[in-house]
C-alpha cells in the first residue's frame, strides 16, 4: 500500500488493518517454516506495510499533541 493512500483512512481502520496484517504474516512465517510458502516475497511487503502503518499513526498521535 502506498502512504498516501494510508493517510486518507482514519486510525481505527489502520489499527484493523494492522492487526490483519500481522496476522497474515504470522500464518505466512509459520508456512515459510513448514516448507509451503512459495512465495516468500510477500513477507517483505507484508512487514514493509506494517512499518508504513506505524509510521503513519505515529505521525498522526504527534500532530495531534502539537494542536
Amino acid at each position: 500500500m502506498k502512504p498516501n493512500d494510508l493517510r486518507k483512512v482514519s486510525a481505527d481502520e489502520l489499527r484493523k488493518k494492522q492487526a490483519e496484517f500481522t496476522q497474515e504474516l504470522f500464518n505466512l512465517k509459520f508456512q515459510l517454516h513448514t516448507g509451503r510458502l512459495e512465495n516468500t516475497s510477500k513477507l517483505k511487503s507484508l512487514r514493509k506495510d506494517i512499518a508504513r502503518i506505524n509510521t503513519i499513526l505515529t505521525e498522526s498521535k504527534a500532530e495531534g499533541a502539537t494542536k
